[in-house]
C-alpha cells in the first residue's frame, strides 16, 4: 500500500485525480494548502505527493521546499501550460517532476506509477543483481546502500537524481541525450518533459562539481547530451 498525497485547492481537482487513483494499491490524503499538506506529512509516511504551485496560505513552491527538508518522496507538480516559469522553479526547490493541467488521466497514472516503481526500488536491495560500488573521478555511488559520496564525503541526493548519476555512472565517457535519460529514468517515452532533465542535472553539479559553471565530471557535449567522466587532465 503507498500512501498518495493530493494537494490543490480546487477540491473539483482533488477529486478528479482520487477517481484516477482509485482502483489502485494507493491510499489517498487530501489537502487543499500547503500547510495543510506539511501537516499530513508529518503524521504520515507519504510515498509520492501531487502538489498544486497557486494555492492559498502556503503555496506549492514553499511547501514542496519544506517537504524536501524531511522526506525524498518524489513530489509531482500540478501546473498549467502557462506556467513554465513556475515548473523549473518547483524542480529548483525540490519538485521531480511535473504534469500539465487539464490533465489526462492516462499520463497521470503513468507518470504516479512510474515514480513509485523509482522510489521503492532505490529502497530495496536488488534480487538478482549483486551489490555493485561504482566510480568516476572523486564521486562514488552504492547501489546497495544507495548513497553517493564525493571524495568519501556523503552526498545527499534525490532519488531522481541518484537516478540519472547511477545511469552515467555506470556507462562512464557515454554521451546520453535528454530524451534517452529521461526515457530510462522516469521508465516511459518522453513526453515533453525531458526539460526536467536540464535541471536535475544542474542539481547534480551543484552537489557535486567544486564549480558548478565549469563541470570537471558532469559535462555536456553540446548537440548531444550529457556524459560523466573522471576529469583527468589533458
Amino acid at each position: 500500500m503507498y500512501n498518495i498525497l493530493i494537494c490543490d485547492d480546487e477540491r473539483d481537482i482533488v477529486n478528479a485525480l482520487k477517481i484516477y487513483l482509485s482502483g489502485q494499491d494507493y491510499a489517498l490524503f487530501e489537502a487543499y494548502d500547503g500547510e495543510q499538506a506539511l501537516a499530513i506529512a508529518e503524521k504520515n509516511e507519504l510515498h509520492l505527493i501531487l502538489m498544486d504551485i497557486m494555492m492559498p496560505k502556503l503555496d506549492g513552491l514553499a511547501a514542496t521546499a519544506k517537504l524536501r527538508e524531511k522526506t525524498n518522496a518524489p513530489i509531482l507538480l500540478l501546473t498549467a501550460k502557462s506556467e513554465t516559469a513556475d515548473k523549473v522553479l518547483g524542480l529548483n526547490v525540490g519538485a521531480d517532476d511535473y504534469i500539465t493541467k487539464p490533465f489526462d488521466p492516462t499520463e497521470v497514472l503513468a507518470r504516479v506509477r512510474s515514480h513509485l516503481r523509482r522510489y521503492t526500488r532505490l529502497g530495496a536491495k536488488p534480487e538478482e543483481e549483486k551489490p555493485t560500488l561504482y566510480s568516476v573521478g572523486p564521486i562514488s555511488l552504492d547501489e546497495e546502500a544507495k548513497t553517493v559520496t564525493l571524495d568519501g564525503e556523503s552526498v545527499a541526493l534525490t532519488p531522481t537524481e541518484f537516478s540519472i548519476l547511477r545511469l552515467l555512472i555506470k556507462h562512464p565517457g557515454r554521451i546520453y541525450s535528454t530524451a534517452q535519460i529521461y526515457e530510462l529514468v522516469w521508465n516511459e517515452a518522453p513526453i515533453g518533459s525531458e526539460g526536467a532533465v536540464s535541471v536535475h542535472i544542474r542539481h547534480l553539479r551543484q552537489k557535486l562539481e567544486i564549480d558548478p559553471s565549469e563541470p570537471r565530471y558532469l559535462k555536456v557535449v553540446w548537440g548531444l547530451g550529457y556524459k560523466l567522466e573522471g576529469g583527468e587532465k589533458k
